[in-house]
């Protein structure tokens, strides 16, 4: 053995990933397998294939683990699509899932009431979302086979009860692999033609397994995100599809979403009548209660006698004019009389009252005090007397005190 020949693991590794990747048979293989030890992490999908007697890793990466059409679950049969290659930083070869569905009808089934499941709680199911049908569509988007049998029972119905309607088809596989896809992609074109008033999807029937498709979740999703009402007819009135749950309305046969979506010519003609004579009926009843009121307007005061307000007001203004009249009197004497004793009162206090009584005022010169005793004016002093009419300027010969003028009267009484 010769040491100088030995290689690393990593190349080792990486050897036998080119063998994986070189075989043409491991570049794209199917494998049908349960599901076990289940592992979601941010969106990436790890899991191991097993059956009974084996078992191998299994990796599916975000991008199309999103893409899928069921929930995978713990336990699930499913055939897995994809490249087995070699996880070098273990050496651990697997299969890395591109593509996976469930196995068999059972599986299919229940991956189905968990798709269910999920929309419902999405609220894509709603009764109160969904859209009312135009009551007269002039143009109607056909979702469907060129070649198959729904479109012409579509046409033909549609015609038949209107011939003004005109159709628009986006051609779309009802059936296999792919089929959602073209079917959505035809949603979407017919959303985006202009004029389009209502969209049919379908087919003419078909077994379980070829309505199989219309339980896709993106075409779900596309019928839910439609701007314009769609109505699925799928053809099979005893099981409801995902489609016929979404929708916006559900017809058991491609002739029956025609008579749905397209009212007939009598039926226009019966209704435009009906709503006619509705109208009529109306219009008189409003110009009933209009006469009514007109009738009860003219027979009020104001109208038959128009000045009536006038009279009232000018009664009412007179009224009001005396009252102010009388209250205004009365304060005016109220205020009268006490000016008249506020007046009597002054002048029995007024000082010239006092002094035409032949009574004077002696003010000393030159400070103006007033002389109240005879003390405050000795001999000499000068003095202002006021007198009724006008003053006297004098001078204090003798000034008599009170005790002076006692002395005298005892004298003259001797």
């Amino acid at each position: 053995m010769d040491p100088n020949k030995a290689i690393t693991v990593s190349r080792l590794n990486a050897y036998v990933r080119d063998l994986f990747r070189s075989d043409d048979f491991l570049r794209e293989v199917m494998v049908r397998g349960e599901i076990g030890n289940l592992r979601n992490y941010q969106g990436h999908l790890y899991f191991t294939l097993k059956d009974e007697k084996a078992s191998i890793k299994a990796v599916m990466w975000r991008s199309d683990a999103s893409r899928l059409s069921f929930v995978p679950s713990e336990g699930a049969q499913v055939i897995a699509a994809g490249s087995v290659s070699v996880f070098e930083r273990d050496g651990v070869y697997q299969l890395y899932v591109s593509f996976m569905e469930p196995s068999g009808l059972g599986a299919l089934y229940a991956a189905l009431e968990k798709l269910k499941e999920k929309l419902e709680k999405e609220g894509l199911f709603r009764q109160e979302r969904k859209r009312p049908l135009p009551f007269f569509p002039r143009k109607i988007g056909l979702v469907t086979s060129i070649r198959g049998a729904a479109i012409k029972d579509i046409i033909s119905v549609g015609r038949r009860r209107f011939r003004g309607v005109s159709f628009v088809v986006a051609d779309s596989k009802v059936q296999g692999e792919g089929a959602a896809g073209t079917m959505v992609r035809g949603i979407q074109a017919l959303n985006e033609v202009p004029g389009v008033d209502v969209i049919i999807i379908g087919r003419g029937g078909g077994s379980q397994e070829d309505l199989f498709v219309f339980n896709d979740e993106t075409l779900a999703r596309a019928i839910y995100a439609s701007r314009v009402p769609v109505v699925s007819a799928v053809g099979h009135e005893r099981d409801v599809t995902v489609a016929d749950l979404v929708a916006d309305a559900r017809a058991a046969t491609p002739s029956q979403a025609a008579e749905l979506v397209v009212p007939a010519a009598a039926d226009l003609l019966t209704t435009v009548s009906s709503r006619r004579e509705d109208l009529r009926n109306e219009i008189y009843k409003m110009i009933g209660g209009y006469r009514q009121t007109l009738s009860l307007l003219r027979s009020r005061p104001a109208l038959e006698r128009p000045d009536w307000f006038l009279v009232s007001s000018r009664e009412t203004l007179i009224r009001l004019a005396r009252q102010l009249e009388a209250g205004m009197a009365a304060v005016m004497e109220k205020k009268s009389n006490a000016f008249m004793k506020t007046t009597a009162k002054l002048d029995a206090l007024s000082p010239l009252r006092v002094l035409s009584r032949g009574f004077s005022l002696v003010r000393r010169m030159p400070d103006g005090v007033i002389v109240r005793d005879a003390r405050l004016a000795p001999k000499g002093t000068e003095v202002e007397v006021s007198l009724m009419r006008g003053s006297l300027v004098c001078r204090v010969e003798e000034s008599l005190t009170e005790s002076d003028l006692i002395g005298e009267g005892e004298e003259d009484g001797k």
